[in-house]
């Protein structure tokens, strides 16, 4: 690998340092986040930290405020209930050409991200097992192959990803992936499908009981 390769921006490594905190919810909703402080706690200036926070932005993470600092979005049930309905349309279409489409070698990663989901789930690890779901969901876009359908998911994988994150009960989203992975592997499309449906509806309960446990007193 060249040098040219290696080099990457450090608003690229700042944005990326946020993003997971957010996501991960090492970072509150609605916590500040300001330049000067950023900067120091990463070790870097404040003009990829200013680049971070507009990415970000961008992404649907993060609320601007005046001058130097911004906040983390505090979606509201309203923006929820959106990413819900976009997530429904998208996922039913995704999981179903995965089921027609899937290749060998986009089944094992698929199988390795379940692997994963599944022994951090064992462990009670949430943060392994949140990230290794979203890394399930994403894959299943992969292996539908469809390049439009890639491009509104990069388009949303950010908000996305924080969504598919708003989960608590680690073994029964692990179990009915393996469920999923499954009817993929099987190519059974009807199945997958039906399973897709239901998959939904448990999300929809995690997320609503998620943010009943994590809302402030």
């Amino acid at each position: 690998m060249t040098g040219a390769e290696e080099f990457k921006p450090e608003s690229e490594r700042v944005t990326r340092a946020l993003r997971d905190q957010i996501i991960d919810g090492t970072r509150a909703p609605g916590s500040r986040l300001v330049e000067r402080e950023i900067a120091a706690e990463l070790d870097v200036s404040r003009l990829p930290v200013r680049d971070a926070l507009r990415d970000l932005v961008a992404e649907g993470l993060v609320t601007p405020r005046p001058r130097t600092w911004a906040v983390v979005r505090e979606f509201t049930a309203s923006d929820i209930s959106d990413l819900g309905e976009v997530r429904s349309a998208l996922e039913i279409l995704g999981f179903r050409l995965a089921a027609q489409r899937r290749t060998r070698a986009g089944l094992a990663k698929l199988r390795a991200d379940l692997d994963a989901e599944l022994a951090a789930a064992a462990k009670g690890d949430g943060q392994a097992a949140r990230r290794a779901a979203a890394d399930f969901h994403e894959t299943v876009t992969e292996l539908a192959d469809n390049a439009l359908l890639s491009e509104l998911n990069a388009t949303l994988r950010s908000r996305m990803r924080w969504m598919l994150g708003q989960h608590d009960d680690f073994t029964v989203v692990a179990e009915e992936h393996a469920e999923l992975y499954r009817g993929i592997e099987a190519r059974d499309v009807e199945r997958v499908e039906q399973l897709a449906l239901r998959h939904l509806e448990t999300s929809r309960d995690e997320a609503a009981a998620h943010q009943r446990r994590t809302a402030p007193e």
